[in-house]
């Protein structure tokens, strides 16, 4: 009973978490910032909590699960908790009305239910069975509900106020919150913490090393990566990702090239002497024998005094793969 109070506290506090934000908005003062995220400076602030705690107690943890736990015992309770999740999955393709892929994933979790021994061994995609992704926030994605604003939940990192209603959603149809035995379910999600935490390392030495601003760098990963996810890989072109935080398109008129007045010699002054064509200027390289003999003076002058035009500099897309469920 205690450990089912826990569950339901932390889904609390992420509501809480999201009725803060929202409140907050109000008090919060417009500027140049990202307009997916109104409430950066609250954000920002949790972000170095959850840092501190990462670099204090999980992510030592998650070292230490790595480096004392065999390869094959890791990857067996990696499939053990993926199998599980599985029946999310299959409850959130039902909801979408994707009849198809909740049969696949009930076939997946029958299969390696069984011939997997309760998951450790991942016998369907062994057998070729596809694995899909699917969570309450991506069903609310589906049925029209719009992110929202960026938010950082304590402990649980990036979301926004989609994900967070869809994560206590996920919590509350969990199978793990519906075992009976207090010291076996909070084991079992504190393992799924640590599996999870550990499956990160990689990223967070890529985010720790190569992000100017890993704050940035984590927003702007997580909002990518779960637009993908909500439109099943094909998102819809959105033209206000290519624009500037807080900037509009500017519809600038083509400058036109102004005409040179034309200049009458003055009486008894010598006119100005015709250019000589390029051939004709002592010392200049002769292109003649190129094309077939037949050079052109002014297309060659052309190419040398030609700029080049300088295009818009193309939009870096970060990716990185995260474990599954954000």
């Amino acid at each position: 009973m205690i450990g089912y109070s826990l569950v339901r506290l932390h889904a609390l506090a992420a509501a809480a978490a999201v009725t803060v934000a929202l409140l907050g908005g109000c008090a919060t003062t417009g500027g140049g910032g990202d307009p997916r995220d109104p409430y950066e400076p609250m954000n920002r602030a949790i972000y170095k909590f959850n840092d501190e705690f990462d670099k204090a107690i999980a992510k030592p943890v998650a070292e230490a699960y790595r480096a004392f736990v065999p390869d094959a015992v890791r990857t067996g309770v990696g499939n053990f908790f993926s199998n599980i999740n599985d029946v999310l999955v299959a409850l959130n393709n039902t909801l979408q009305g994707k009849i198809p892929d909740a049969i696949n994933d009930l076939g997946r979790v029958a299969v390696n239910t069984t011939l997997g021994i309760l998951g450790f061994r991942d016998v369907a995609t062994e057998l070729g069975v596809p694995k899909n992704n699917e969570d309450f926030g991506q069903t609310l994605g589906r049925w029209g509900f719009r992110d929202g604003p960026y938010i950082v939940l304590p402990i649980l990192g990036p979301s926004s106020v989609r994900d967070t209603f869809g994560w206590v959603g996920d919590i509350y149809t969990s199978p793990l919150v519906g075992i009976d035995n207090v010291n076996l379910r909070n084991s079992l999600i504190g393992l799924r913490f640590v599996t999870v935490r550990a499956d990160l390392l990689e990223a967070s030495a890529i985010l720790e090393t190569a992000a100017l601003d890993p704050y940035e760098f984590v927003r702007d990963a997580y909002l990518q990566r779960r637009r993908n996810l909500v439109h099943d890989g094909n998102p819809p072109e959105d033209k206000d990702l290519d624009l500037q935080p807080g900037a509009a398109p500017e519809n600038k008129p083509e400058a036109k090239p102004s005409a040179k007045p034309e200049t009458k010699p003055e009486p008894g002054s010598d006119p100005k002497p015709a250019k000589k064509p390029l051939s004709q200027i002592p010392g200049a390289p002769d292109h003649s024998a190129s094309a077939g003999g037949s050079s052109s003076d002014s297309a060659f002058s052309l190419q040398m005094d030609r700029a080049p035009v300088e295009g818009p500099k193309p939009r870096r897309v970060v990716r990185i793969w995260l474990p599954e469920n954000r």
